[in-house]
């Protein structure tokens, strides 16, 4: 774990945060996911500088490991001079030694956070799931540890003002409120009331506004205006060039699929960019949709990405119809 050093905004890691939020479906399914509520209690993690700093340390351990369902692993802390904020030593088990920064024996509040994402590490290690290359991988351990109703304190633990600025984490601000956004839609909670940093707090309505974008996509029936009609727009143009490759694509095999109409793998990529340079209030909106059209012998296909799991969907072109999300079970109206 990182900390310190310049604050990064927006959304640069976004489709890694997705694919994160689409392996804990896959890895946990969705009865797995579901039992990581309700997320940890802030009575649960509170430290005061009162408390015992060997004590409350294991307390507050304990709490989290509770929260993130390892209930044979022990776990030891220890404090040290070091260069991040946390380490912790992956083995068999049944212990486990993390190392603190010792700045956090005077800032005892933010070793709940420091002690969630390391003990994710822990979690992700045992059900045996990683992504390749360290940034990748810590951004799925940020993304978990969120997700699974421990992550509010690391964004919790974001602190800036004039002078100076505490980060934890490798995702930014603004995405650990999108992912937490993300678990509050699926859990019926509201974070907002275990806030006590104001930056944690406008980050996480910045990042629920970008999750409510998602649930918001054609050919969803929630999608406004202006996403229908370009969704209608694009759909015409999809059907009114039958057999027509899409341009740079050569002329389908028959029987092959054949995408028309294919902007989606882009989507992330270019709301990554704009968010990056600050483009706009709501930088992305004017991003490519995230719907593609495909060419089947039996007739025109969309696929989009299911918006509570990622995982992307292909229905037929035929008008309104209900879907079920095959890897998370959402149910979701659409107009195809």
């Amino acid at each position: 774990m990182t900390n310190g050093g310049d604050v990064v905004h927006g959304y640069p890691h976004l489709d890694t945060v997705r694919s994160a939020i689409t392996a804990l479906y896959r890895r946990l399914s969705p009865d797995g996911i579901r039992s990581y509520a309700p997320s940890v209690a802030p009575a649960d993690v509170a430290f005061s500088d009162a408390d015992d700093l060997h004590l409350g340390t294991q307390r507050v351990a304990h709490a989290l490991v509770q929260q993130l369902r390892l209930p044979d692993a022990r776990v030891i802390v220890s404090f040290h001079e070091m260069r991040h904020a946390a380490h912790v030593e992956l083995t068999a088990g049944p212990e486990y030694f993390i190392e603190l920064n010792n700045r956090f024996r005077t800032h005892r509040r933010d070793i709940g956070a420091a002690l969630a994402h390391e003990i994710t590490h822990v979690l992700l290690h045992r059900l045996g799931l990683s992504f390749p290359g360290t940034r990748d991988n810590e951004i799925l351990t940020d993304t978990a540890t969120t997700y699974l109703g421990a992550g509010w304190l690391l964004l919790d633990a974001f602190r800036q003002d004039r002078d100076s600025s505490q980060k934890l984490g490798y995702l930014t601000p603004e995405e650990f409120g999108y992912v937490l956004a993300k678990r509050a839609l699926v859990f019926d909670e509201d974070p907002r009331i275990w806030f006590t940093s104001p930056q944690g707090y406008t980050s996480y309505t910045k990042g629920r506004t970008r999750a409510l974008h998602d649930e918001q996509q054609p050919p969803l029936t929630t999608a406004g205006r202006a996403g229908r009609h370009r969704y209608a727009r694009d759909r015409r143009h999809a059907l009114d060039q039958p057999g027509r490759p899409a341009a740079g694509e050569a002329p389908a095999r028959p029987g092959a699929r054949e995408t028309v109409w294919g902007p989606a793998r882009d989507l992330a990529r270019d709301m990554t960019r704009d968010a990056t340079r600050g483009v706009g209030r709501d930088a992305g909106r004017d991003a490519a949709p995230p719907y593609a059209f495909e060419r089947l012998p039996d007739g025109l296909r969309v696929s989009f990405p299911c918006p509570t799991c990622h995982q992307r969907i292909r229905v037929a072109v035929r008008g309104r119809v209900r879907v079920r999300c095959g890897l998370c079970g959402t149910v979701l109206d659409c107009d195809t």
